[in-house]
């Protein structure tokens, strides 16, 4: 089993994108490398967006071993995404 991955869908002309920044960046310390974390801009990331159907930006996304598992649109706190995470690695 591979590790929980979170994709933070995100445009650099979104306002609310750039306060998820340093959510994602407490998220990363409180989680380490037990979570694999990418960062997709959807306008140079159409497909990954489109695969996943984002609408809104930001948007999470939270899948292990190709599930998907939750999908949180607009600003989310850390603690709500690590909640959902830690099962997954422990």
């Amino acid at each position: 089993m591979g590790k929980p991955i979170l994709i933070d869908f995100f445009a650099e002309w979104c306002g609310p994108c750039k306060r998820m920044g340093p959510i994602i960046d407490e998220l990363k310390t409180m989680m380490g490398d037990s979570v694999e974390i990418k960062k997709l801009d959807v306008d140079q990331h159409m497909a990954e967006a489109q695969q996943y159907q984002v609408s809104v930006v930001p948007t999470i996304i939270i899948e292990k071993d190709g599930v998907l598992l939750q999908k949180y649109q607009g600003v989310t706190d850390a603690q709500t995404l690590a909640s959902v995470l830690k099962p997954l690695v422990e």
